[in-house]
């Protein structure tokens, strides 16, 4: 992925922000040249829960159809005394028709909302004892309260104000519709590093090609301060 599609991405993403009147915390505004000016003690937690932008194409090489603006804005740190926070909170913003693939989490259970926008279409299949996708068991979720049944790979849609819980080990995809969708995730603490399983080859983070000068940091780069 490109430097300068990440730096736009961020810019962009700041600008959706605001149209939906989102108030984002002050690290969400640090540029790189910013961030070497601050006392890097008083943002410690910052750096080691890894908060702030998270632009991904998961390895796919094409953003446009397969990626995720996250804004990681609270975490925690399972057995951590000084980050003893059991849960989890991530702005998403996901482009028309733009796809997260397939992909589970093996200990975190989230709720997924659509804040506003189009329509989040989403589909999901429990995973077998192997970590393949389950073609035959039915699926059945929590979407703000109701019991909800689909089978497996049957497109779920969560129209704005709509939320769905999905607990560990259930393979999802989702997409956005019509429009833009800004997204929501609340969790338990997010572990990007150990914790996801995708169903084809590919990858949580991009392999970045720096063809521009960086404007903003992700927060899988804090190590560059």
């Amino acid at each position: 992925m490109k430097r300068s599609h990440i730096n736009y991405a961020v810019d962009k993403a700041h600008a959706i922000a605001e149209t939906f009147r989102v108030c984002l915390p002050d690290f969400a505004y640090f540029t790189v040249d910013a961030w070497r000016q601050q006392d890097q003690t008083l943002w410690r937690e910052v750096r080691d829960l890894q908060l702030g932008w998270d632009i991904t194409d998961f390895g796919h090489g094409d953003f446009a159809q397969t990626g995720l603006t996250l804004l990681t804005l609270r975490n925690g740190l399972m057995g951590s005394a000084d980050y003893p926070k059991p849960y989890a909170e991530k702005m998403l913003q996901i482009q028309q028709d733009q796809q997260t693939p397939w992909h589970f989490h093996r200990h975190k259970m989230e709720d997924i909302v659509n804040r506003g926008g189009g329509d989040l279409c989403m589909q999901l299949a429990w995973v077998t004892p192997d970590d393949e996708y389950d073609a035959r068991r039915v699926v059945e979720v929590s979407v703000d309260g109701q019991r909800r049944t689909v089978n497996a790979g049957e497109t779920l849609v969560l129209k704005p104000g709509q939320g769905v819980c999905l607990p560990p080990r259930l393979y999802h995809r989702f997409w956005a519709e019509k429009a833009f969708v800004l997204g929501w995730e609340i969790s338990m603490v997010n572990d990007d590093q150990h914790d996801n399983h995708f169903l084809e080859s590919g990858g949580r983070f991009p392999v970045i090609e720096e063809d521009e000068p960086v404007k903003w940091l992700l927060c899988s780069e804090y190590i560059r301060l």
